[in-house]
C-alpha cells in the first residue's frame, strides 16, 4: 500500500517517468536484490529519459517541420554535392549556438527541404527551439498578424526561436511590404539567432528578387556574408522509384514464381 502511495505522489509531482519505472519494478522480484542506491539511480535515469522525450515532442510540435527528416537518413550516395563531413559538422549545432546562417541552394527536387528539416530535427534533439516556414506562408502570417494586432507578438516569438528555417526563398519578387517585413526579421536575428534559408534561385540573383537596391544590400549583407553554403546539384530526387510496399514485393515474387513454373 505504501508503494502505491509513493507512485501516486510521484504522479502528483509530475515525476511520471519515475512513477512508471517504480510501478514496473514492483513486478520484478529480482530487483529487490539490487541495492537501494542502484534502484534509485535507475528511477532517476528513467525520469531523465522521459523528460527528454517529452521536451523533444514539444519542440517538434512547435517547429512544424515540413518533413520527418533526420541526419541519419540523409542520402550521401547520390551525387548531388552533399558532403557528409559538412553535414556532420552542422549536425552538432554549434553554428546555431554561434548564431550563424546556413544557405542551401539548388534546383527543385534536389533535397533542399529535406536537408533543412534534418538539421531542424537535429536542433530539436539538442533542446533548441526551431520554427519552419515557407517564406510565402510566413508573409501571409505576418499580414494576418498585422491585421489582428498581433504583429509585435509574432516578431517577438520569431526572435526567441533559436533556429528559423525559411524555405522556398525567392519563388517570386518581393513587394515593398514584404521587403520591409523581411528586413525586420533578419535584422532582429542578425548576430543573435541562427537562420537557415533554402532556395532554388542562385544567390547571385537574390538581389533582383528583393527588388530594391537599399533593402537588397541591407538584407543580403546580414545573410550572405560568412554564411555556411550548401549547393545541391544533379537530377531531382523525386524521380527515383518510390520504395515498394510489402504487398507490391509479395506480388512481384508471385509473378516471378509463376513465370518460372511456366518455363
Amino acid at each position: 500500500m505504501l508503494l502505491q502511495q509513493t507512485i501516486d505522489r510521484l504522479h502528483e509531482l509530475r515525476l511520471t517517468g519515475m512513477a512508471q519505472a517504480l510501478d514496473e519494478q514492483r513486478g520484478q522480484p529480482d530487483l529487490h536484490d539490487i541495492a537501494f542506491e542502484d534502484r534509485l539511480a535507475l528511477l532517476l535515469e528513467r525520469e531523465t529519459t522521459a523528460r527528454a522525450d517529452r521536451r523533444l515532442t514539444r519542440l517538434l510540435q512547435l517547429a512544424k517541420l515540413r518533413l520527418p527528416a533526420t541526419v541519419e537518413d540523409l542520402d550521401f550516395k547520390t551525387p548531388r554535392g552533399l558532403d557528409r563531413s559538412v553535414m556532420l559538422r552542422l549536425a552538432d549545432g554549434e553554428w546555431i549556438r554561434q548564431h550563424h546562417v546556413v544557405l542551401i541552394v539548388g534546383a527543385t527536387g534536389t533535397g533542399k527541404t529535406y536537408v533543412a528539416c534534418a538539421l531542424g530535427h537535429c536542433a530539436c534533439r539538442q533542446g533548441l527551439r526551431v520554427r519552419y516556414f515557407r517564406l510565402p506562408r510566413l508573409f501571409e502570417d505576418i499580414a494576418l498578424a498585422r491585421a489582428d494586432g498581433s504583429y509585435g507578438k509574432l516578431l517577438a516569438a520569431l526572435l526567441k526561436t533559436d533556429l528559423l528555417i525559411l524555405d522556398d526563398w525567392g519563388l517570386a519578387p518581393l513587394g515593398d511590404r514584404e521587403r520591409r517585413d523581411l528586413l525586420e526579421i533578419i535584422e532582429d536575428r542578425y548576430g543573435r539567432r541562427a537562420t537557415l534559408v533554402t532556395s532554388q534561385l542562385p544567390i547571385e540573383h537574390w538581389h533582383e528578387m528583393i527588388g530594391d537596391p537599399t533593402f537588397g544590400d541591407a538584407i543580403l549583407d546580414r545573410l550572405v556574408h560568412q554564411a555556411h553554403r550548401i549547393t545541391l546539384k544533379g537530377r531531382s530526387m523525386r524521380r527515383k522509384d518510390p520504395p515498394k510496399t510489402k504487398t507490391q514485393t509479395t506480388e512481384t515474387r508471385k509473378k516471378k514464381t509463376t513465370t518460372t513454373a511456366r518455363n
